[in-house]
């Protein structure tokens, strides 16, 4: 942990990173979040925390982060999602405002707006679906329908820009450690369909490809936008950190394993 003191919050069960401290936390509860940072001080906090389906959590649970947070004079970078955009304009840079279809995203959106009024100083840093090395949900999806052990549709037209969760920590230690505010999008460089990523994480685990199904989520009644592409020049000219498009990162030991053989 690049030889800082780290604590991690959980709600039910601590995770399995050697070196950091889990401390137990309902970010629903203000009281809650106030005492825990007010009693660790931090220098920043990295704000992660969501629940689909709860509003309280999504949206007063940022708030009463933000709030903690500025109390203590700390450092806050909250994450966000690109489910905050209909998809209606489908590109959507650092400056486009919010216009959120589904509950989910417009918790999201409702967060961006506490942060900002209570912690103007404060990075809001957008993110799209995050892919790991087998971690990730997308990816244990991927494994299921590739073994017959789950039924389900890749779509072939839902669009998003994955990224590493790698390259996403690394930008928001970037991020918190820096003196930029507001806005920031992390996401990575390629704008592929939910099946384009299945494919990519077959191909790169071993999987048969040939099973992945495939469709239109157009042709289904499933809500929410379709096609939601991050633009992030402004972000990645701040960063050093490179963020990685998902034919790279998902190819990368792909290739490697291939030439090794």
């Amino acid at each position: 942990m690049a030889g800082h003191e780290v604590a991690a919050t959980c709600l039910t069960r601590p995770g399995q990173t050697a070196g950091v401290e889990w401390l137990p936390l309902d970010v629903r509860r203000r009281e809650d979040v106030g005492a825990l940072i007010g009693a660790f001080r931090p220098e920043a906090v990295i704000n992660v925390a969501y629940r689909k389906a709860d509003w309280t959590t999504t949206a007063i649970g940022a708030a009463n982060v933000a709030l903690a947070t500025a109390t203590a004079g700390a450092r806050l970078v909250h994450v966000s999602s690109d489910a905050v955009f209909s998809g209606a304009a489908i590109r959507y840079d650092e400056a486009c405002l919010p216009d959120p279809t589904i509950p989910y995203g417009a918790a999201k959106a409702a967060a961006e707006t506490a942060v900002t009024a209570i912690a103007p100083t404060a990075v809001t840093a957008r993110t799209s679906l995050i892919i790991g090395d087998g971690g990730s949900p997308h990816e244990a999806l991927v494994h299921s329908l590739a073994t017959g052990e789950a039924r389900g549709t890749l779509f072939t037209d839902d669009m998003r820009c994955p990224v590493h969760v790698a390259d996403l920590a690394t930008a928001l230690l970037e991020l918190a450690a820096s003196e930029h505010h507001g806005i920031h999008h992390v996401a990575g460089a390629d704008a592929v369909s939910r099946y384009e990523l299945g494919l990519l994480i077959a191909r790169r685990d071993g999987l048969n490809a040939d099973q992945l199904p495939s469709g239109r989520r157009a042709d289904t009644g499933v809500l929410g936008p379709i096609d939601v592409r991050l633009e992030y020049d402004m972000t990645q000219r701040r960063l050093r950190t490179r963020l990685r498009g998902a034919r790279q990162f998902l190819g990368e030991r792909h290739r490697t394993d291939r030439d090794a053989g």
